[in-house]
Formats: structure tokens, sequence, C-alpha cells
């Protein structure tokens, strides 16, 4: 990642968190993403298993997390696998990470190389009652493709067929939908870059200016401040596009008289920021262009107002509804 290393402390205080709401004599097991091939030998960039990551903050494939709380060898409760450095792979792709490296990011200390975790595993796997395994529960995920993290249930279901399996997602949700204070501080990093490549396209916005290159405007103040990149893809979105709820093409000129929505934000160590905004090309809203404006500025001030510790979805919903 581009960012300044993160403080380990984050990825140990998640882990703490996640391990507390495990079963007794349960061990639960967190692997990476794939790497996707696109042509040839090329791969599509490599995005981590997030949950993997808020645990560890190892962004490497071929990466797994194993946590096992109650093992009485203390030294194996926490463990971290990742592949061999191999030179002629590195030669070719970058280097991998060492040992103290990775401990040193994750604040994991032991360290298993992935060709050698079956000797241990099933022993571990052995002195549990209960494994938690780690799939994408999101109601919108619609894959023709059997993910690695679907393959590891069908793997490991067919080797331990007696024992307990329990979702980590359902827990994973729980957790991550509050965040630490340590969290909230680097989103509010994401969030500062986020403002910043805001304001430097509204310099930057005139008629005749193409679509993508506001987008190369947002990107270049995402890279120069050490974020990831965006956090999911930008919408620039001039006229009569803005109708189109995701619109990524952003392929089109904007033209004086018209209204241009985007909706971007960074991606700062793995934490995401999110900004919505709708501005004149031109820089002068017409009249009309000035009341629906201030209508839903109106509206989103109100909804912002019902923010608060307790309100449930279904009533703040309700109430911006009726709004």
């Amino acid at each position: 990642m581009k960012n300044l290393p993160l403080n380990p402390e984050l990825f140990v205080t998640n882990r703490g968190r996640f391990t507390e709401k495990m079963k007794p004599s349960s061990i639960a097991i967190f692997v990476s993403n794939d790497e996707v091939p696109s042509n040839g030998d090329a791969l599509y960039p490599f995005k981590q298993n997030s949950d993997l990551y808020w645990l560890s903050g190892i962004t490497q494939e071929d990466s797994m997390v194993i946590l096992f709380p109650d093992n009485p060898d203390p030294k194996f409760r926490e463990v971290l696998v990742l592949v061999r450095p191999n030179e002629l792979k590195e030669k070719w792709d970058g280097k991998r990470l060492r040992k103290e490296e990775a401990t040193a990011i994750s604040g994991i200390k032991t360290i298993v190389w992935l060709d050698t975790l079956d000797a241990v595993l099933q022993t571990w796997i052995h002195l549990a009652d209960a494994i938690y395994l780690d799939t994408n529960e999101n109601d919108r995920k619609a894959s023709l493709l059997r993910t690695r993290d679907y393959r590891f249930v069908d793997e490991m279901r067919s080797r331990y067929p007696l024992h307990q399996y329990e979702r980590a997602a359902k827990i994973m949700k729980e957790l991550r939908g509050v965040k630490t204070e340590m969290e909230i501080a680097v989103v509010k990093k994401a969030v500062d870059i986020t403002h910043s490549a805001f304001r430097r396209v509204m310099q930057f916005v005139r008629p005749g200016v193409m679509e993508y290159e506001i987008e190369a405007e947002i990107l270049h103040a995402f890279i120069s401040q050490r974020a990831d990149g965006p956090a999911y893809s930008s919408i620039i979105a001039s006229g009569d596009r803005a109708r189109t709820l995701h619109y990524v093409s952003n392929n089109e000129e904007c033209k004086d008289g018209e209204l241009i929505l985007m909706d971007f934000g960074a991606s700062y160590g793995g934490y995401a920021a999110d900004l919505s905004r709708t501005i004149p090309v031109n820089g002068k809203f017409t009249e009309r262009q000035k009341e629906v404006y201030n209508a839903c500025l109106h509206l989103h001030n109100y909804a912002k107002s019902l923010l608060k510790p307790g309100i449930t979805i279904l009533d703040y919903t309700e109430k911006v509804g009726d709004e």
C-alpha cells in the first residue's frame, strides 16, 4: 500500500474483538481472495479479502489468518500463513513479505509458510470442536465463479465432516459496522484526502471538460496524498447521465448549463471515504436548478440530524420518507 504504515495495534484490537465472540474450543480460518487472470499471463489488480485485511493488515495474495484462542500452546493462538518467498517469482512479480515484515504489519508473531500448513493444521483442527469459516454474505453478491472462500468451505467440510461449522461473516458484520477510535482516525484521513480532491475538482470543472478528465484530477489528488486509490469506481455524471445511479463510463463532455453529479471516495490504509456532490458545470445554478438543489440539501440536512445512536434503519428510512 502507498499509505504510511498503520499502527499494528489496530489489527491486534480487531482480532481481540473477533475472538471474544467465538465459541469455546473453536478455530477460525480466513483465506485471501483469488488472483484472477485477465488475458494471456496478465492478472486483474489483486484486492485482498476485506475481512482478512481487517484482522491482519496483510494485502499479499495466498495469505491466511488462523485464530484459535483456546489452543493449549499460546504460540499458535494467532497464526499468519504466507507464501514462501521465491527468488525467481520475485524477479518477475516483486518482493514478497518476510516473516519479520509480516509481524511488524499485523502484530502476529507466529508465521507459517503455506507449503508447510497441512502438517500442522490437522493437529489444530482435531483440538477444536467448531470451525469458523468466512464467506461473502452480501445480498447483492452474485457470481458465476466459485470463489476461494467457498472452495475452502468445500475442502474443509470434506476433510473434517464431523466438526461443527460456524459463520464468521455473522460476527464480522456486527464488528465491522462499529469502528474503533483507531479505525475512525484512518477513515478521517481518507475523508480528508477525498475533501481535497473535491476542492481540486471545483477549480477544474468548466464547460467543455470531459468527465474522464475530472476523474483523472480526482485520481491525481488521491495518489499524490498516498491513498490506495479510489475506494470504488468514481461516478462523474454530467447532464442526463446522472439519472443512471451507477454511471461509471465517464466518457462524455460536460456542457454549459448542465449539472454534474460526482460520487467518489479515497481508500486509505484499506478504509474508505464516500462523497456525493452536485455542482453546475459553468459555476452558476439556474433558478430551477437552485430550487431542486436546495430541496435536496434540506432533506440531506434533515436526514443527517436524525443520525444518532439508537435509531434503527427502519425508523430512519420512514422519517426521511415522511419528510
